[in-house]
């Protein structure tokens, strides 16, 4: 079957999609903030459930403040104990989505959280202009509370 340019193009996108969400995975492990900023677009739509007990988690709209989330969730959490595992990552076009599990210890009450986790994230131009996390709120806010 003979391939079309619809077919190059929509291969050439989602390999950039890749290859983006690949650089924010390095960068995240990396925890360099300065190469996450310049992976997020100026504007993002960032949706996290809000979740008053978890400091880290907060609305979001900058490339600025998406590379703080993670500065944040550093400074809460004991990073010997921070675990993340990626057992699906699934690319189409400019949409990509990671599922894996998480867990870490919340640093102001030494207690643990952990779940599974969906990522979608959606990159235009080879910047991430949609970061939507979906987690196991109710174990990470309950990890928040002190005894």
């Amino acid at each position: 079957m003979p391939i079309k340019s619809a077919d190059l193009t929509t291969s050439s996108v989602t390999d950039t999609t890749r290859h983006v969400v690949q650089e924010f995975l390095a960068a995240r492990m990396a925890g360099d903030v300065e190469r996450l900023v310049a992976l997020f677009a100026d504007d993002v739509d960032w949706l996290l459930a809000e979740n008053p007990a978890v400091p880290w988690i907060r609305p979001r709209s900058t490339g600025a403040e998406c590379a703080a989330q993670f500065t944040e969730l550093a400074e809460h959490t004991v990073a010997e104990d921070a675990r993340a595992s990626v057992d699906t990552f699934l690319v189409d076009g400019t949409d990509a989505v990671l599922m894996g599990y998480l867990s870490g210890t919340v640093r102001a009450t030494g207690k643990s959280f952990e779940g599974p986790f969906a990522l979608r994230l959606t990159v235009q131009e080879g910047r991430i202009t949609r970061h939507h996390l979906y987690e196991n709120s109710v174990s990470i806010a309950e990890a928040c509370i002190p005894s």
